[in-house]
């Protein structure tokens, strides 16, 4: 049978450094610029790409979708979002025959343009396929934002907006991830005016 006696304290741990790495006031300066250029994007008619490996795949193909139709109102322009991680087969197709750092990078450079928005979500900030795809957004002229842990890694260096969570707790990290993002599309959902700055 499993000793569950330390479990209070465990949870109670975990709860209160997930918290902690929340708390941090750079966070709503990252989401202050964040909101804007999002808005931004909806009203020109503009794509949203999210890209990011394992877990952050998930967190990837989760907000493209909340921002897709989470945030739909009647009377009001719908936001244009993508998740490069979703398309399996050509991910496969480009990991196989070119290398699996590309496999966002290509797909960036056939749908990314002027104008879109690249969102790349890794917790390390190292991750060779993020980092890539942030570079050929850069080259074609996306406005680039990074959700990231860790002190930011490489990725931080390629963003125009980096929101960095600080963590060096891969968990932790995630779960921040996704309350910030589940933030900001509530945020756009309920349609407050966007924020100065």
């Amino acid at each position: 049978m499993t000793d569950l006696s330390s479990l209070d304290r465990y949870v109670r741990t975990y709860l209160a450094d997930t918290k902690s790495a929340l708390e941090e006031g750079y966070l709503l300066e990252g989401l202050r610029k964040v909101l804007p250029i999002l808005l931004k994007a909806r009203s020109e008619g503009k794509t949203v790409f999210f890209f990011g490996n394992g877990g952050s795949a998930s967190t990837s193909s989760h907000m493209s979708q909340d921002l897709g139709k989470l945030t739909i109102k009647e009377g009001r322009k719908r936001f244009r979002s993508c998740s490069l991680a979703d398309p399996l087969p050509l991910i496969l197709a480009w990991a196989n025959d070119v290398s699996y750092a590309e496999v966002f990078a290509e797909q960036m450079k056939s749908q990314g343009r002027a104008g879109d928005v690249a969102i790349g979500i890794s917790g390390s900030g190292n991750s060779p396929n993020v980092l890539r795809a942030l570079e050929e957004a850069r080259k074609l002229g996306l406005t680039t934002v990074g959700f990231i842990g860790m002190g930011g890694g490489k990725m931080k260096a390629l963003c125009d907006v980096p929101i960095v969570v600080p963590s060096q707790n891969m968990q932790h990290i995630e779960d921040a991830h996704h309350i910030l993002l589940h933030l900001v599309t509530a945020y756009l959902r309920d349609e407050h005016p966007a924020p100065d700055g």
